[in-house]
């Protein structure tokens, strides 16, 4: 069969085309703490379509969930280093590189999950974020964890004196810490990937975690009981290499944070609209949820000394920008 010269050089000219294309898209990876079913993934979903909508192709997202690429502390680090481009994590890893951050997770200083969005959302959150900036990273925009509840499988927990001696996950933020110790637990810090088996095989007796993540992560499972004890609330930073961030055009800069910003709304929202069948689920797997916990015997012993700890090192003005915002 004979090929006009014509035909060839149109072939060679879409090749190239193609080739061209290919070569100069930017692959952007993107790491996050949650299975695919969690509200985290959801919004990774959304920033992947609008960075790539908005790029017209120029960028494609891969997305690796359920810690992948490093466990919550690694992969803020692989995010200053640049092995990862952008992730998502919880609050309390940052405590490593940003320590002012703990003050968002101090016990019962948010009352409401509005309160929370004023914070995180205005300029004090900004000022959270920029922060950031002095250790190689950009803050695009807070995600949330949500606020938390305990679960374990030795007794019901009803008043702090439950707590006495129950050995539980909890994330590494010393204000965490320090509250269940306050308490009377014995608080065991470690990654959320590594949770469902440290329960199962009695290596810890309980954890703590807002309400969809318990479901998502299916520690009903491997849990008795639950208590809705709502006792912190855990914003999640999505940052990205700040060098990376620095080398993009004004436009491209506005792309990320418009996509991260989107992002957060679709993985806000979705979390708010699985907390009732997330508890549903909890129930049906036969975990005996506490409910209307009484926690102000829980707050009386924990709010103030904990605030304190914070306040000795940073001092109160970040505090008292939340208190005002009430």
């Amino acid at each position: 069969m004979k090929i006009s010269l014509k035909l060839v050089k149109t072939l060679i000219a879409v090749a190239a085309m193609f080739s061209t294309s290919a070569y100069s898209q930017t692959i952007i990876k993107f790491a996050h703490y949650g299975p695919v079913s969690d509200p985290v993934h959801v919004g990774a979903l959304k920033f992947k379509e609008v960075l790539e909508k908005e790029s017209a192709g120029a960028y494609k997202v891969e997305i690796f969930p359920q810690e992948q690429l490093g466990k919550g502390a690694d992969m803020v680090i692989g995010t200053q280093v640049g092995s990862i481009d952008v992730s998502v994590t919880g609050n309390p890893f940052y405590g490593g590189i940003s320590p002012e951050q703990a003050a968002l997770d101090i016990p019962f200083l948010f009352r409401t999950v509005d309160h929370a969005y004023r914070v995180i959302d205005g300029p004090l959150g900004r000022e959270l974020m920029d922060k950031f900036e002095a250790r190689g990273l950009k803050g695009l925009a807070y995600w949330e964890i949500g606020f938390r509840n305990i679960t374990n499988s030795v007794r019901p927990i009803r008043t702090p004196a439950d707590l006495k001696g129950i050995k539980l996950r909890t994330t590494p933020n010393p204000m965490h810490i320090e509250a269940f110790k306050i308490w009377g637990a014995n608080p065991t810090p470690m990654a959320i990937s590594e949770v469902y088996l440290a329960l199962s095989t009695k290596t810890v007796d309980g954890q703590e975690n807002p309400t969809v993540h318990i479901s998502k992560q299916k520690f009903q499972e491997v849990q008795k009981y639950m208590s809705v004890t709502r006792h912190a609330f855990t914003a999640a930073p999505m940052v990205m290499n700040l060098a990376k961030f620095k080398a993009l055009t004004p436009q491209q800069q506005a792309m990320f944070m418009k996509a991260a910003k989107e992002g957060s709304m679709a993985e806000r929202q979705n979390n708010t609209s699985l907390e009732a069948e997330s508890l549903v689920a909890i129930r049906k797997a036969g975990v005996e949820v506490i409910e209307n916990v009484n926690i102000e015997p829980f707050r009386a012993a924990a709010y103030e000394p904990v605030r304190k700890i914070y306040t000795d090192k940073f001092g109160g003005d970040i505090l008292a920008k939340i208190d005002a915002l009430k």
